[in-house]
């Protein structure tokens, strides 16, 4: 199957005086379509914006405050329901054109902090461990009433979602902090057991379950054992 595509058209580096002097040839390219567009500088970047209607936001930075700072553009055509305004803040945060004064806002979970706190942790463990301080292990590894080990629980997941689908319908669960699994007031230590409590019969966990690696972002729960 294939891939679908963000951008659709694209017209790169054009200089100003084309959207001055010859409107009516652009706009055979343009029209009214929906897009990113990109302001130049002596070839360096100036600015990036989105818009539904690209030839009528062009013209307008013919006479705005913007006038005067750009001499070229590139122009991106979308396809329809592209995430515009998010691609849009992934631009302006990558590039930092000097004449946007917004910083764009992204939708997705921002790790920094939890890699911060997990590099901090890992180095506390690593200075105590080199000067004697602590030799006890800085995690206590939680065990159920059995004596059986969460087997997510060496990933340090902090709650994350679980799905799975099976004959139509969708089954939500949710990994603890203490890496079992809640699913329906029960608690598992292994995403297999989960797994069977649903279909009775065994079950190879990691294939079942979908994990939310990210919002919207479901991959198989096996991902886990393939990124370490």
């Amino acid at each position: 199957m294939r891939q679908k595509s963000l951008i659709s058209q694209y017209l790169e580096h054009i200089h100003r005086k084309a959207v001055d002097r010859y409107p009516k040839i652009l706009r055979t390219f343009v029209g009214r379509r929906d897009g990113i567009y990109v302001l130049f500088s002596k070839d360096r970047l100036y600015y990036v914006g989105l818009a539904k209607n690209l030839m009528s936001r062009l013209k307008q930075h013919l006479g705005d405050k913007h006038r005067g700072s750009w001499d070229s553009l590139s122009v991106y055509l979308t396809v329809t329901g592209a995430p515009l305004r998010e691609l849009e803040s992934l631009l302006l945060r990558v590039a930092e054109p000097k004449g946007n004064k917004q910083k764009g806002r992204l939708t997705g979970e921002n790790l920094t902090r939890p890699f911060y706190r997990k590099v901090k942790s890992y180095f506390q463990v690593e200075a105590d461990m080199l000067t004697g301080r602590n030799r006890r292990p800085s995690v206590e590894i939680e065990e159920d009433s059995a004596g059986r080990t969460p087997v997510l629980r060496e990933y340090d997941i902090k709650r994350r979602k679980l799905r799975a689908t099976l004959k139509g319908k969708t089954y939500k669960a949710l990994i603890l902090r203490d890496g079992r699994i809640s699913f329906m007031g029960r608690r598992f230590t292994s995403p297999s057991v989960a797994a069977s409590a649903i279909t009775k019969r065994a079950m190879n966990g990691w294939s079942f379950w979908s994990i939310e690696r990210g919002p919207g972002d479901w991959v198989k729960l096996d991902w886990l054992r393939k990124s370490r």
